[in-house]
């Protein structure tokens, strides 16, 4: 965001998305412009809004595959939509991969950056996720531009001067880098996606008996995934961000309300959790919402 703010910028970002990135517009005065993902798609990208909503001060468009918060993994074919419209607005591609290659569903995770010569892409990535270090806090910049244009000058300069500027993570957390991205065996990442697709199920299976939360499409990646919350079969629950209070109250399980994500009467569930530490949780949530069933 430092580097591409500018007087009257403004930036595309999915709904619902990660959240930070909306405060660091904010913070350097860009304008954030939101466009939906589409649940009853799979959450795919609406491109007629982005069409709708870019302009000439449009400095960049961000996705986040595999998504977060909604647990969707975009095709290749969904991904060279996006691309191609980006080169048709004439801005940059900001590709979140924080939870590149945990993906477990029929898409495949395919990195943004490929399609870098058909416009210019700035991938983020994480050893946070993939490598279940999330204290952490150490990623990449990558940029994927055949085509040259990050290698003016002025964009040099200033990608250079923002790095400088940037406090980094512990010296011996960047040391051991190189080793761990050489030497981490495949069954290692094998393991974890295989973890994460046994605790989804879980998660989708316990929520088919919870009848005021509906789970639109099932999650094919990264660690989180979106349901709809059904405000008419309660009683006592005013909003999803009230239904989040009580229930960590009154049986002490945290969940994220879908307001914090962009989307109201949602909520956003994680299942990077011990499968049985998961079930006793979706358990206590199905206790919740019995106990604030409307009467018939």
């Amino acid at each position: 965001m430092a580097l591409l703010a500018r007087p009257g910028a403004n930036i595309l970002l999915p709904r619902p998305g990660f959240p930070i990135y909306e405060l660091s517009a904010s913070f350097r005065q860009v304008e954030v412009r939101h466009y939906d993902l589409l649940s009853e798609k799979g959450w795919e990208v609406d491109l007629d809004a982005i069409e709708a909503l870019a302009d000439q001060n449009t400095v960049a468009l961000v996705i986040i595959n595999p998504g977060n918060p909604c647990g969707n993994v975009y095709s290749y074919h969904q991904l060279e939509k996006i691309a191609e419209t980006a080169k048709r607005l004439g801005t940059v591609v900001i590709a979140d991969e924080v939870y590149g290659h945990l993906a477990f569903g029929a898409n495949p995770f395919v990195p943004m950056g490929i399609f870098g010569s058909t416009v210019p892409v700035i991938t983020l990535g994480s050893l946070s996720k993939r490598w279940i270090v999330p204290g952490w806090r150490l990623g990449w910049f990558v940029t994927n531009d055949p085509c040259g244009t990050f290698r003016k000058p002025k964009v040099v300069e200033r990608i250079k001067k923002y790095f400088d500027l940037l406090g980094g993570p512990a010296t011996f957390i960047q040391a051991a880098v190189p080793r761990i991205i050489k030497q981490t065996e495949e069954v290692f990442f094998k393991k974890t996606v295989e973890i994460l697709k046994y605790t989804s199920e879980i998660c989708c299976k316990k929520i088919e008996d919870i009848p005021c939360i509906f789970c639109p499409c099932r999650p094919e990646g990264s660690m989180a995934m979106m349901v709809k919350l059904n405000l008419s079969l309660l009683e006592g629950i005013s909003d999803d961000i009230d239904f989040s209070f009580k229930l960590a109250k009154e049986e002490s399980v945290i969940i994220l309300p879908g307001t914090a994500v962009g989307l109201k009467d949602w909520l956003r569930i994680t299942f990077a959790v011990d499968p049985s530490a998961l079930a006793e949780g979706m358990d206590r949530i199905q206790c919740f919402c019995q106990r604030h069933a409307k009467k018939q």
